[in-house]
């Protein structure tokens, strides 16, 4: 299995160029679910321990179905198969830009929710416009056991995410145990309250914001991922979402630029655009993510089917 690596921002991602399974030729969506629901073992192999690290997200190159796109991508951690990764397409990006596949410019990309727009400035530096974007709900108090009452928007950047303005803990690099902690507590009460995005969807990401910790940021942010690990960057689809609650609140305008700090003080410069797709009763936004990814390694992955630890090990 022919393999690049890089990280965006601290965030690690392994994008697959050749030996993945035949996912046919259906839509990115109806591919993904077939990754999800028949390749586990698969997926889960490429990225968590011993083949892979904590944190890691996987990317499964797969023809596009659309002319005007680069390629189709199909993103996964260790716990699922996700429709958009942020920083995944950022690596993505510079990937591509490693093997000569694309230049300097504007390219498309087609993944499972949509096509997102790359622009790339030079080989590390990425901007990537996402899909449209929105808050679902707004100021939903739910009671976390050991914590104490969290308030936080729903919202959704291509995942879905309960945001929490203000977290219980400091949002600091020596806090990470303890915000892992809540994250994953503020997860559970929210299975248990039964709340859920748009259509019953599932939210799976937690992120809490504190005060930015530099002198030219908006805020810093934790982000709980569906593995349980915290994203190393400031999460490119939580900060879609996150733009998304700050337009409804008219906190940012169009065009309008922020610096949003991640735990460990790698930053994604942000901003959006009013969508011009039907709104209905949300507000929607193109939101705008630029940050910078590294090629760290390039090589073949060897999966070896003897190995009883090939698809991973739990960690409970």
């Amino acid at each position: 299995m022919l393999i690049v690596d890089s990280h965006t921002e601290g965030e690690p991602t392994r994008v697959i160029l050749e030996g993945g399974p035949d996912l046919g030729s259906g839509s990115l969506a109806e591919r993904a679910d077939i990754l999800a629901t028949q390749y586990r073992d698969f997926y889960r192999s490429v990225v968590v321990e011993p083949y892979g690290q904590e944190a890691m997200v996987g990317a499964l190159f797969t023809p596009p179905t659309r002319p005007d796109c680069v390629t189709g991508v199909i993103y996964f951690d260790a716990a699922a198969v996700i429709g958009m990764c942020g920083h995944g397409t950022i690596g993505v990006a510079a990937t591509l830009a490693h093997l000569g596949k694309i230049g300097i410019g504007t390219h498309k990309i087609e993944t499972p929710v949509g096509v997102v727009e790359i622009t790339l400035t030079d080989k590390n530096t990425v901007t990537v416009k996402n899909i449209d974007s929105f808050r679902y709900k707004h100021s939903v108090a739910i009671m976390v056991p050991g914590v104490g009452e969290v308030t936080g928007d729903i919202a959704y950047g291509g995942n879905w995410f309960y945001m929490v303005e203000n977290s219980p803990v400091p949002v600091q690099p020596s806090n990470i145990r303890e915000l892992t902690d809540v994250g994953i507590a503020i997860r559970e009460a929210i299975v248990a309250n039964e709340l859920t995005g748009k259509e019953g969807a599932e939210i799976d990401h937690i992120v809490l914001y504190g005060p930015a910790l530099t002198n030219n940021g908006h805020s810093r942010n934790f982000v709980l991922c569906p593995d349980n690990a915290f994203d190393r960057s400031p999460c490119g689809t939580g900060c879609s979402a996150r733009l998304a609650c700050l337009a409804a609140d008219d906190r940012l305008k169009p065009g309008e630029k922020i610096n949003q700090e991640s735990t460990i003080g790698s930053g994604y410069t942000l901003s959006y655009e009013l969508s011009n797709q039907p709104t209905g009763a949300f507000l929607n936004i193109v939101p705008s993510i630029e940050g910078q990814a590294f090629i760290t390694r390039e090589g073949q992955l060897m999966l070896n089917d003897h190995d009883p630890l090939k698809a991973g090990f739990a960690q409970e």
